[in-house]
């Protein structure tokens, strides 16, 4: 398992990504278009709503799951069944060097859903819902969705990429508190409303 300290090592690494050298960003961009593309699609914009859109993610995000997923500590079945596997060779550097191209990589909105849905969606992620005890979600991933630190953006993707971890932190397959204290309280077409209005959203 990887530790805590190696978590914040990768981290400083990438606060340096520029001191990535040339050789190591090339081989990470070369995993990034020979291998994760074949999922991920080209430049991180997957065209399968199974799988998420990266282009433009927080790279310290990025980073997180791709330890995640090679410690095999992120239980949702896609981590299991795809990216256990597909992380397990990734060194320290490689991880750096694609979260570092993805974080790069201009996002795009995704298209329109209801306007009814996306009108519902975005009352809930700007202020909650007090009644079901939900919080704001632009207090964690910022007010266009951008994301926050470590919090991983969210504006652009895919409505069955999102109703599926919803999904998860709600059954705890993805073991995140707070998450899974949200998605607990959101009824299911409230997690849709919030998820087309994500899709919905661009740079």
């Amino acid at each position: 398992m990887i530790s805590l300290g190696s978590a914040i090592l990768l981290v400083v690494k990438l606060a340096h990504a520029e001191d990535i050298d040339a050789a190591s960003r090339a081989a990470a961009e070369r995993v990034a278009i020979g291998t994760c593309a074949t999922c991920h699609g080209p430049q991180g914009h997957s065209f399968s709503p199974k799988f998420p859109v990266l282009a433009g993610q927080n790279a310290s995000y990025l980073i997180a799951q791709l330890q995640a997923f090679k410690s095999q500590t992120r239980g949702d079945a896609d981590a299991v069944g795809y990216m256990w596997g597909m992380a397990a060779p990734l060194e320290d550097q490689t991880m750096v060097g694609l979260a570092d191209y993805y974080s790069h990589q201009r996002p795009t909105a995704g298209p329109r859903g209801d306007p009814a849905l996306i009108a519902r969606g975005k009352d809930i992620y700007q202020n909650g819902d007090v009644a079901q005890g939900v919080p704001p979600c632009g207090a964690c991933h910022g007010s266009q969705a951008a994301g926050v630190d470590n919090n991983p953006r969210l504006a652009g993707q895919h409505v069955q990429y999102l109703m599926k971890q919803l999904r998860s932190f709600q059954n705890n397959m993805r073991n995140v508190a707070v998450m899974h204290g949200v998605a607990l309280r959101l009824q299911s077409g409230d997690m849709e409303a919030v998820a087309t209005y994500l899709q919905s959203l661009g740079p």
